[in-house]
């Protein structure tokens, strides 16, 4: 239990990643459904919660050595942990995860599992045609569109047609969630992931973007995605039918992009604390954001 602890708490200064997804998770089963069978929420939690440690674990076991040059305190890095407890964590949490999808016979959670373990898996494992995190368009291919479904389409298929058995139709604020959601995830991966870990990449030989044009292009690219999604919400709230959701939509959404405007503005891309501070806010806009698309409509 120590050894699992400091492997879900050792990946970052705090474990926001969990903390993200299960604001997702809620979001999307307390906005469409209410508050429902909690058998089904709980199942699809804590497969979730099993799923995501796999990818923590593969993607630790995978860059030991990188790790020790871009985030040395975590657990395997530090040697807090050895590498046969990491892989014992990891191949116990794959059953769990997979056992409890397979009790609850849901085809969605099934299916979220198996694409998730897929595309992060084949991030990060050290195998022929794998190890997409090597260059940057396969990483967004393996990871964006994982993320998308297992944090926002999974909940929603499993909650509906699982827990609920009802037809499935997709309600405005799901594109909407889908739609910012995504925007986000680009912007994590190209920005969060690269930026801190530069100096790593270089030492291992991966071609991200911002080993080949520089930070400072990245960032800034990142930034005007960011404030583009930012855009796309504000446009997205102006058109809904209810008038407390379209105000409520637009001014918040409007404040959040000048926020992250003069956030980003006071940078400073050479300090590695200062982007790994900024990582951490970008994860704070996120979980932000999972609670404002309960007001959309």
């Amino acid at each position: 239990m120590a050894s699992t602890s400091r492997l879900l708490l050792g990946t970052s200064p705090f474990p926001h990643h969990p903390t993200r997804s299960s604001l997702s998770i809620t979001t999307v089963n307390e906005h469409m459904f209410g508050i429902g069978p909690c058998s089904g929420k709980f199942i699809r939690y804590i497969s979730k919660v099993f799923s995501w440690l796999i990818q923590v674990g593969v993607n630790q076991l995978s860059d030991p050595e990188t790790d020790k040059i871009n985030k040395p305190y975590r657990p395997l890095a530090s040697g807090k942990i050895s590498y046969k407890t990491g892989v014992i964590i990891s191949i116990s949490c794959l059953f769990m995860s997979f056992g409890l999808a397979g009790i609850s016979r849901s085809k969605p959670l099934l299916w979220c599992l198996l694409i998730y373990f897929v595309g992060m898996t084949g991030y990060s494992i050290n195998l022929p045609l794998l190890r997409w995190k090597q260059s940057t368009i396969p990483t967004l291919l393996s990871t964006v569109p994982a993320n998308l479904i297992a944090n926002i389409l999974a909940p929603f298929l499993h909650m509906k047609t699982y827990v609920l058995e009802k037809t499935t139709i997709f309600p405005r604020s799901i594109v909407f969630a889908s739609v910012v959601m995504t925007v986000y995830y680009l912007v994590i991966m190209l920005l969060l992931k690269e930026i801190p870990d530069l100096e790593g990449d270089k030492v291992t030989d991966l071609q991200t973007l911002s080993v080949h044009f520089g930070p400072k292009q990245v960032f800034w690219s990142c930034v005007i995605l960011l404030e583009m999604g930012y855009g796309i919400a504000i446009i997205m709230g102006a058109t809904s039918p209810f008038l407390w959701s379209k105000i409520f939509t637009v001014i918040t959404h409007g404040i959040m992009a000048l926020i992250f405007w003069y956030r980003a503005d006071s940078v400073d891309l050479k300090n590695k604390d200062a982007s790994q501070s900024f990582y951490m806010f970008i994860y704070k806009l996120l979980c932000v954001e999972n609670i404002l698309i309960l007001f959309v409509r």
